[in-house]
Formats: C-alpha cells, sequence, structure tokens
C-alpha cells in the first residue's frame, strides 16, 4: 500500500498504522520506540500484521469519529456492510490495542488473521490458549489476544472466521505485558471504546479557543497529541523509520525521537490553539533533556530524554518497496548542530513570553548556552539537514546562533534577568554583520546554503521568520524569488539540490519536495506582503493530505504521492502555524519574527 493509504491511532505512548484494506502494519510496544512486533510496512507480512477485512472483495472508506484518533472504516460487499473501529485507549496500565467490527446491513463473512513477529518482524513467538485468549510469546514480550470468537492456527498465522449481521458486533483486544508476568485480567472492549472517546472529547473542546480554530487545523493538533509521549511531554517527529524519502532510495532515518529543532514551532501550534499544558510539559521535557554541559547537547532526544541513539541497519527487513537500509536509531544525534541552540533559546524565551516561566535553573542553563555560542559560533557544523558529509558555515546555522543571542538580549531587556547585555549586545551585532558579508551572493541575490556557497537552501526562507531580517528586505525578496525559480518541483519546495556526487549531504542524489519547506514559502510570502500567493501554496499542500487529513514528511510531486516516515508531526506542525498566519493577524511567523 502506499504511505497515504494508512491510518494513525495511538494512546500517548505508542502507535500503529491501519491500512485502507484493515490490516496493522505497523506497531512497536510498549513505547514508540519499542522494536516492532507487526513490521509488514517495512517488509513482508510474514513480519507481522494484524488484518481484519470482508473475505470477499469489498469497497473501503474510512474517517475518525469527531476530533479523535479513533479509525472507523467502512466495508461494503455484495452481502451487506461492516464498520471496523480501530482505537488505542488511554492507558490505565497495560497498552491495548482495540478492534471492533460493527454490522451495518445485511450478513457479511470476515476473516482474522494475526501474525506476531516480535524483534522488528524476526522473531517467531510461541503460541499458546490461554486465560481465554492466545498468547504469544518471545523474550522480553507477550501480547494477549482476547474476543469471543474462536481461533485457531494455520501455519504460523492465528486465523479466525465469522459473519456478522446487522446491529451485531464483535471484539478483539490486543494488550501487551512483560513476559514474566501473568497475562492481564479480561478487557471490556465497550468500556475502552467508552473511555477512548471521553478522553478525545474531553481534549478536543476542554482546551481549545473552538471559535478560532479550523477542523483541519484540529486534526494536525490531534496527531500532535498523539505523537506526544504522555509520561514525559516529551513530542516525536514520527511514528515510523525507514519511511523512504524517495522510494528504492537509501535516505530512510528512524524518526521515533524528539528533535529541538522542532521546539519553538512545536510551542506556537500549541500555545495558539490554547494546549498550555503540553506547551509546559513540552518544555519540562526539553529543560531535563539538554541538562548537563552545554557542549554535549544533542540535536534529538529519546521520549523520557534518552541520549544514547546508536544507529544500526535491519538486513532482515526488505524495506518499503524496496527502500533500502532499514535503520533503527538515529546517528546524526552524536553531530554537531549549531541551530539547535538558537532553537532552545527561542523556545524558552516565546514560554516566557505567553506566561510560561521554566524557573531560575533554566535561565542559569541558557546563560551556559550563551557563553557555548559565543565561544563556537565560527564552527563550521553538520546542520539544519544533518548533512553526512564534510561541516561547513551553514547560513542557517549561523543564523540561529544569532537568535541564540538576540534571545538572550531581550530576555535580559524585557524580563530583567541577569547577564553580561552589553557583551551578547556586541556578539549578536557582529553575527549579524558577518552573516550578512559572507552568507548573502551578491551574484545569486540570494543567501545561500553555506557562507562562499552558490547553492540555495530553504532553511534561509526561516530568515524573516526568526526576525533575522524583515521580510520585505531586498535580499530576503532575493532569496524567496531566487528558491521559487531554482528549489520549486510542480510547486513544492525542495530542502536543496542534491547531488548524483554526494557533494553536498554525503549520500545519493534523490528526495521528495520537504513538506514544512513548502510552507515556510507560505509564511515568507505572507509576511512579504504576497498575501493570495501565499493562500494558493497552502491550498495547494493543503491537497496533499491523505483523505484523513493525514501528512508525512515529504511529498512526491512526479509521482503524486507521500514519502518520508509518517504521519509528521514537523509538517503537521508547520501546517498548523501558517494556517494560523494566514487567518490571523499576529500569528506565529509576525509574532516570532517581532518577538
Amino acid at each position: 500500500m502506499k504511505i497515504e493509504d494508512y491510518g494513525f491511532i495511538g494512546d500517548m505512548e505508542t502507535a500503529a498504522l491501519v491500512g485502507k484494506n484493515g490490516s496493522i502494519d505497523w506497531l512497536c510496544m510498549p513505547r514508540f520506540d519499542s522494536p516492532a512486533c507487526f513490521a509488514a510496512l517495512l517488509g513482508t507480512e510474514e513480519n507481522g500484521f494484524w488484518k481484519i477485512a470482508p473475505t470477499e472483495l469489498a469497497r473501503s472508506s474510512r474517517q475518525y469519529r469527531g476530533n479523535s484518533l479513533i479509525l472507523e472504516t467502512d466495508f461494503e460487499t455484495g452481502e451487506g456492510a461492516v464498520r471496523l473501529i480501530d482505537f488505542m485507549p488511554p492507558r490505565d496500565c497495560l497498552p491495548d490495542l482495540v478492534r471492533i467490527v460493527e454490522g451495518v446491513r445485511g450478513r457479511v463473512a470476515m476473516v482474522m488473521t494475526l501474525v506476531v513477529r516480535f524483534d522488528y518482524g524476526q522473531a517467531i513467538p510461541w503460541v499458546r490458549r490461554r486465560d481465554g485468549g492466545i498468547e504469544a510469546l518471545a523474550g522480553p514480550d507477550a501480547l494477549l489476544l482476547q474476543s469471543d470468537v474462536e481461533t485457531h492456527g494455520e501455519g504460523l498465522h492465528t486465523v479466525a472466521r465469522f459473519e456478522i449481521e446487522a446491529g451485531q458486533r464483535v471484539a478483539f483486544v490486543l494488550t501487551w505485558y512483560p513476559a514474566h508476568q501473568s497475562p492481564p485480567r479480561k478487557r471490556n472492549a465497550g468500556k475502552r471504546l467508552q473511555e477512548a472517546e471521553k478522553f478525545w472529547e474531553t481534549w478536543a473542546n476542554g482546551h481549545v479557543d473552538r471559535g478560532d480554530l479550523q477542523q483541519d487545523e484540529m486534526r494536525s493538533l490531534l496527531v500532535l497529541k498523539g505523537l506526544t509521549y504522555a509520561p514525559t511531554g516529551g513530542v516525536l517527529a514520527a511514528a515510523t523509520t525507514s519511511l523512504p524519502e524517495q522510494i528504492g532510495g537509501v535516505r530512510n532515518w528512524d524518526y521515533r525521537f524528539c528533535w529541538l529543532r522542532d521546539a519553538t514551532f512545536t510551542l506556537y501550534a500549541l500555545l495558539n490553539a490554547g494546549y498550555t499544558g503540553e506547551a509546559k510539559a513540552w518544555c519540562k521535557w526539553l529543560l531535563r533533556a539538554i541538562a548537563g554541559d552545554p557542549a554535549q547537547m544533542q540535536t534529538m532526544y529519546g521520549v523520557a530524554g534518552e541520549r544514547r541513539l546508536l544507529e544500526f541497519e535491519l538486513p532482515h527487513l526488505a524495506g518499503y518497496e524496496g527502500s533500502q537500509p532499514v535503520r533503527v536509531g538515529n546517528a546524526a544525534s552524536s553531530q554537531f548542530q549549531l541551530d539547535v541552540y538558537g532553537e532552545v533559546m527561542d523556545s524558552l524565551h516565546q514560554a516566557r513570553r505567553a506566561g510560561i516561566e521554566p524557573g531560575d535553573l533554566a535561565w542559569a542553563l541558557q546563560r551556559h548556552l550563551v557563553d557555548f555560542v559565543i565561544g563556537h559560533w565560527r564552527d563550521p557544523d553538520e546542520g539544519i539537514w544533518e548533512v553526512r558529509g564534510p561541516r561547513r558555515d551553514f547560513t542557517h546555522s549561523k543564523v540561529m546562533a544569532w537568535v541564540a543571542l538576540d534571545r538572550a538580549v531581550k530576555a535580559v531587556e524585557g524580563f530583567n534577568l541577569p547577564g553580561d547585555l552589553e557583551k551578547w549586545r556586541t556578539v549578536r551585532d557582529e553575527m549579524h554583520r558577518e552573516i550578512c558579508a559572507r552568507g548573502f551572493n551578491e551574484k545569486r541575490g540570494a543567501f545561500t546554503q553555506s557562507f562562499g556557497s552558490d547553492l540555495l537552501d530553504a532553511s534561509t526562507l526561516l530568515l524573516p521568520l526568526v526576525g533575522f531580517l524583515p521580510a520585505n528586505d531586498p535580499r530576503i525578496l532575493g532569496t524567496i524569488n531566487a528558491i521559487e525559480r531554482e528549489l520549486m518541483v510542480d510547486g513544492f519546495v525542495l530542502r536543496y539540490q542534491t547531488k548524483t556526487d554526494g557533494s553536498v549531504d554525503g549520500l545519493p542524489a534523490g528526495e521528495g519536495a520537504f513538506l514544512p519547506c513548502s510552507f515556510w514559502l507560505v509564511d515568507a510570502l505572507y509576511l512579504s506582503g504576497r498575501i493570495e500567493d501565499a493562500h494558493a501554496l497552502f491550498e495547494r499542500l493543503r491537497g496533499v493530505r491523505n483523505d484523513l487529513g493525514l501528512f508525512a514528511e515529504e511529498y512526491d510531486p512526479v509521482a503524486r504521492r507521500l514519502t518520508g516516515n509518517f504521519p509528521q508531526a514537523f509538517t503537521h506542525v508547520a501546517f498548523a502555524n501558517s494556517a494560523r498566519n494566514l487567518r490571523k493577524v499576529g500569528g506565529p511567523a509576525e509574532e516570532r519574527a517581532a518577538c
């Protein structure tokens, strides 16, 4: 199936992808970053899946139930119609995945097939009957399937065949638990559905300024909530690993971690929708994650703040549509990326402006970050795109170093916090002069990817959004025009031009258009006064969501399909912020640029 054929369900601690055909092809238990027990998404059915569908050919349609992550898939056959309800209720202790088959019309023959393969699809478990269900156990993991429908084994698959009439319900509950413990007691699927409905209704209605929130923006916020790790407040980049940026290519990364780079954008999306509780939790996660020596600050951390994210490959998995390698962990966590210091300083500054006080310890840490930036802002780095080639003086990285000093200055000026104001102003102004002198290419009439380079980079669209220069500055207008000419494909923005020799990022050429970059162009166009162009591009981008309103990381404008990890938090955050910018004077882009 195509990436856009999947729906997303979760319980704020892990998530599953559900296909239009009723097959769950990706599930990690018990956490987002745990080894998958269903990995057919990145391999074959023998790597694990769970499918419930009519036995005969059926047409399907789907939708979420209201403002929730409760997914309803309707199947129409020649004999009748059924609805498959998939959800993961907020945890009472253990994670549950609940599937309810509901008869709508006529009488429909159904089949359920469960193939459990722990450890990313390679560990075949013992399967036995236990406490009225089927238990699958291997190593530290156990899954218990509970249902009133009789199951049996066919090879190494668990199968159930049944018929359902209008008004009938058949439920299946799959629960993970540690293999060394006793299996959980019987779970009530109907009660768990009620609990899930109440949770999502309360969340959607209780914290949002609904008079100023559009339905598609609400869907993006629901995805963001679903990708939040509830115990810590960390927000994942995506629910998956190794969905390719180009089908058949090697740019396949693990995104089940929390990026500091997303911090300010995420904070704006939450605060502007009224979710101050989630914004506070995100700030607390951020401070815990980066605590320690500023020189050791990483670009990303695990959902609980873990630092060791070692990258390795899974050769037993064929990869999504043959896209290899399949990777777990992310080596970019050990890179030096100067821009994250600016992102952290900016996010904590925006938190204070919104009335969220990070505390005295936060400011003490920030002062150490400022000292580090002053000592290292001239150092080359791997940059926002985490290149696996040589370090460079990336323009965006230098601008974000400037942001770190600028927000430090404004924190002293606006919040009476202690700091060496004169020194910080002097360094900030020196940074600004050097970036303008070395990052702007007079011949190209645009800011370029790195100092002295002729290459364009979509990250320079952020310069007006962070307040480095006004959006109507001729240098910014020239940069916008150059990116429109050279980095746009069918109306979608590439991050940069990849090279066949790998000279830009150390990798083979080829990837889709990066959707957050396209939304940055929306914001830049809006700030520069090209309002109609901004709206037109926004509508084009809105059109690439799937039927459930979900975005991936990238879009292939030639093949006209989503690519990259899915659903992608950064894309949904960018969508929500751009929607707010176009609808409201003083939206996130104007606020951040004028902070």
